[in-house]
């Protein structure tokens, strides 16, 4: 009874975690995450990212993508569209914001979902990773698939239980998420374009 439920979750917003994985182009095949697994205690389902770039580049879903996104009511092309949603992102003004203390912390939040498979420790460098490297294999663009294939490791696991937690919290995420997009971002382009003022004597 408790899986039933739990799948009945996982259904209902597997895609939405999906696509939030590119929220946060292609590195090297060695390093592009193959699988995105699901976990929640004993429960495990995989994805292959292959299905998901089917998906962007199709329009159709297959395997347990398909039977995930009919159990949650998704339109494969309303899905599509969101995985090939591009975000532009400056690439060394980006880095250096991931690695201030502000950075750092939105990592961490996020590393408490997404991290490599039995590698949790390691959620928040292999986070940076996935970004960077997208972007430069991107030319200053990220996708959700873009992401995905720059991910520094062949399984990417999902908890179950934090994203339903961070879900809940809708708004308090929007709100970290523009003062992540504008606050930092204003105040790192002001430091780029602008020297400290003389003291006048």
């Amino acid at each position: 009874m408790a899986i039933a439920t739990l799948r009945g979750r996982l259904s209902a917003s597997a895609a939405a975690a999906t696509l939030g994985l590119g929220l946060i182009g292609a590195s090297p095949a060695a390093l592009a995450a193959e699988q995105v697994v699901f976990v929640s205690g004993a429960f495990r389902r995989s994805i292959p990212v292959a299905d998901m770039e089917h998906l962007a580049q199709t329009g159709q879903a297959r395997g347990l993508l398909a039977d995930v996104m009919a159990l949650g009511k998704q339109k494969p092309a309303e899905v599509a569209k969101l995985l090939n949603q591009p975000l532009s992102l400056p690439l060394v003004l980006t880095s250096r914001l991931l690695s201030t203390r502000i950075g750092e912390a939105i990592l961490a939040r996020v590393a408490t979902i997404v991290y490599p498979l039995k590698a949790s420790s390691a959620g928040v460098p292999a986070l940076k990773a996935g970004v960077i490297n997208g972007l430069v294999s991107g030319n200053g663009s990220l996708t959700a698939v873009g992401f995905l294939k720059a991910y520094p490791n062949d399984e990417m696991e999902v908890s179950i239980p934090a994203l339903l937690q961070i879900m809940s919290k809708a708004s308090s995420i929007s709100e970290l998420v523009k003062f992540f997009s504008d606050s930092p971002l204003d105040g790192l382009r002001g430091e780029e374009g602008q020297k400290p003022a003389k003291n006048a004597s």
